[in-house]
């Protein structure tokens, strides 16, 4: 009998571990219908679902996610033009992704993104399916390049490069979808210095190392210690922002680093605001100036 209680006490913790574990993104999708007024629009609660589901029901990676580890991400299409007769939307898509602070209440943003080329069919109660090896639809092709890439970008902050798998993947559906010669814009070089080749080959690119090494010193070795440590975290944050002077110095071309400062300028700013030294703020204020000069105003509040 104690044989028997043992062997069911030993499967019993081998399988408890495992409901606790789930899939990698908490996403929420939205469908703004505004510009397209008096059209019927029913077709949108549906597609939101099946995206909804898509994005969170799927496991991405061979990855183990705690509940509470997922990625908590936003996909907000504004539907620009819905052509009824053939199923046709073109879109603005905007993504979004963020994670918590250690030992704090607060979360960041990790990445955000306007993707203007967001052009798919779908036809009410489409099943939606994707296979890595076989790109052949606009709409999850999308979905799942900006998947792996929200993943990935995600998986640096908490390691160094330690998304490179899953960035790869998504770098593997952007090319995959050029060679398909999918009717949606977005896959293709030169297309758009911001379109999703161009984001994905620019974070990869040997060049840019710095900025993707930036990632966990801003976040991991910044952010994550400041609730233990306000100097330190700050200070951590504050030897990132070199490698981002050097990414720039890399590869003047790349728009990732004034991307990266767009989305995070309040953040940068609270955190020096009223708490640094004025070298620090000087410093501060030159460097990421030249990188993102349409902030300006921003900056300058650090020095106050």
């Amino acid at each position: 009998m104690r044989k028997i209680l043992l062997i069911l006490f030993v499967l019993c913790t081998a399988l408890m571990p495992s409901s606790v574990w789930a899939q990698e993104l908490d996403a929420t999708v939205t469908f703004n219908t505004r510009q397209i007024e008096g059209t019927n629009t029913a077709v949108f609660d549906n597609l939101q679902r099946a995206l909804t589901d898509f994005l969170n029901e799927r496991q991405w990676t061979n990855l183990q996610f705690r509940r509470a580890e997922r990625i908590r991400c936003t996909f907000n299409f504004t539907v620009q033009q819905y052509d009824e007769s053939d199923h046709r939307l073109n879109c603005v898509l905007t993504v979004t992704a963020t994670r918590p602070i250690y030992n704090a209440t607060y979360t960041t943003t990790t990445f955000s993104t306007r993707d203007g080329s967001v052009n798919f069919r779908f036809q009410e109660f489409d099943k939606l399916e994707f296979r890595p090896e076989t790109i052949d639809n606009d709409l999850t092709a999308i979905l799942a390049y900006y998947a792996y890439l929200i993943i990935g970008w995600d998986l640096d902050t908490m390691s160094p490069k330690g998304g490179t798998e899953q960035l790869q993947m998504a770098q593997s559906i952007c090319n995959n979808a050029q060679s398909l010669q999918l009717s949606a814009k977005g896959w293709k070089a030169f297309d758009d210095g911001k379109n999703r080749y161009a984001v994905i080959n620019d974070y990869l690119d040997g060049a840019m190392e710095p900025f993707r090494l930036m990632q966990y010193e801003y976040y991991r070795k910044g952010l994550d210690q400041m609730a233990e440590n306000a100097e330190r975290g700050r200070a951590a944050i504050t030897a990132s922002f070199e490698q981002l002077a050097k990414a720039r110095e890399n590869k003047a071309m790349s728009l990732l680093p004034q991307l990266f400062t767009e989305y995070k300028a309040d953040e940068i700013v609270n955190i020096y605001q009223g708490k640094s030294t004025q070298k620090e703020k000087d410093f501060l204020v030159d460097l990421l100036g030249r990188i993102n000069a349409s902030k300006n105003s921003s900056w300058n509040r650090i020095r106050n």
